[in-house]
């Protein structure tokens, strides 16, 4: 039975409710929304069918009810008041051998790193004019030169003795900061960088402000010396970072519109009061260092692609603006968020429906094309191909 034959049609409403993280913003989806705030921390809007929180239709029921939970995406607005543990994800493969491994687990069990045996690649797009975010190792030349910013205390010489050691100095360093032998040096390097950030040092002047500013939310925390190690990536309105498995990552503040493979898979590496399993990080952990590129749109363009190099998601950003409607392909089952203007969406012969900011317009596979008009800014999320 197909779904339209269920439903009586294949273009459905969605909305849910915010998840309330203490990681979440108190007013970015507000302020978007055009709403009061709640008074409480607002951190992501899932549009889905994960288990976990499958997306409300408003024509009645949760769209798992309707896809079976067979969405190989998961779409998200994501607004971050504070900094996120710092995390990686794994392979396909890794997350396949973890998974087995982990079979005599229960499901709760708190020593389980993995929950399905999926990878979760991830890309996220700013909405905020400026979202922060670390990601990716620096190259080590990079951060010896950081160092040389710091004031040479005992810890801080330890830390650059370590990352100008032979082998994978990368890997063997955040191994001893979050081993649980190395606070002594870790509260000094912070102390250092705290200093550090007080003053004028030139290039690193904004990433300094920004571990800084981890450290006072984490005060002591190992993984704000991980955090000195990172890329800080300053991301502006429309801009886009693709995280590949093995990639550490962690989203400072501001609001984006995220999208990831539907899995739950997350092994972290600091700035969090959860279990971190050090053993596992470092074994599925990708310490090739490097910046990690900005997937800028297109100004000239109605629609923009962000380009990843895996088939569980595509995201494009379309601009509509009056007497200028967008008609897309449907390439698989579709969301369509919208997040700026008024807007609609119709599929093909069928009637349109407006979509608010904030909520998503759910097109089915069977739908040979959708159509966007009004005036405003949506994301389309489809399987990739």
């Amino acid at each position: 039975m197909s779904w339209r034959s269920t439903l009586g049609g294949m273009l459905l409403s969605l909305t849910n409710t915010p998840r309330d993280y203490a990681w979440g913003s108190d007013t970015l989806l507000a302020a978007l929304e055009g709403r009061t705030p709640t008074g409480v921390p607002e951190a992501e809007v899932w549009f889905g069918d994960h288990p976990g929180d499958p997306a409300d239709v408003v024509e009645g029921g949760t769209l798992d009810q309707i896809t079976g939970g067979t969405l190989p995406y998961l779409l998200k607005l994501l607004a971050a008041g504070r900094p996120l543990s710092i995390q990686v994800h794994p392979t396909i493969e890794q997350a396949r051998a973890g998974w087995a491994r982990e079979s005599g687990l229960a499901a709760d069990d708190p020593q389980r790193n993995y929950r399905d045996d999926n990878h979760k690649p991830e890309l996220l797009v700013a909405l905020s004019e400026r979202f922060e975010s670390l990601s990716g190792l620096r190259p080590v030349r990079d951060s010896l030169a950081l160092l040389e910013t710091l004031d040479d205390t005992e810890g801080v010489g330890e830390l650059r003795a370590r990352l100008s050691a032979d082998g994978d100095a990368l890997r063997d360093v955040i191994g001893w900061v979050l081993g649980g032998t190395a606070q002594r040096a870790v509260d000094e390097i912070i102390a250092a960088v705290v200093d550090a950030a007080r003053s004028d040092v030139g290039e690193w002047r904004t990433t300094l402000r920004a571990i800084a500013g981890v450290a006072q939310t984490y005060p002591g925390d190992p993984g704000v010396v991980v955090a000195l190690l990172m890329n800080h990536v300053v991301l502006h309105r429309g801009e886009g970072v693709f995280l590949r498995a093995g990639l550490l990552h962690a989203y400072l503040s501001g609001l984006g519109v995220e999208i990831m493979a539907a899995s739950d898979n997350v092994l972290r590496g600091g700035l969090t009061p959860k279990r971190i399993d050090v053993p596992e990080l470092l074994a599925i952990l990708d310490t090739t260092p490097g910046e990690v590129p900005v997937l800028r749109p297109s100004r000239d363009e109605a629609v923009t692609p962000y380009p990843v190099p895996v088939p569980d998601f595509s995201l494009r950003r379309i601009v509509v603006i009056d007497g200028a409607p967008v008609t897309c392909e449907v390439t698989g089952p579709t969301m369509v968020l919208a997040t700026g203007g008024e807007v609609s969406v119709a599929t093909t012969g069928g009637e349109a429906i407006a979509v608010a900011i904030g909520t998503a317009a759910f097109v089915g596979a069977d739908e040979p094309s959708f159509t966007v008009a009004g005036a405003g800014e949506v994301f389309v999320a489809a399987p990739g191909r």
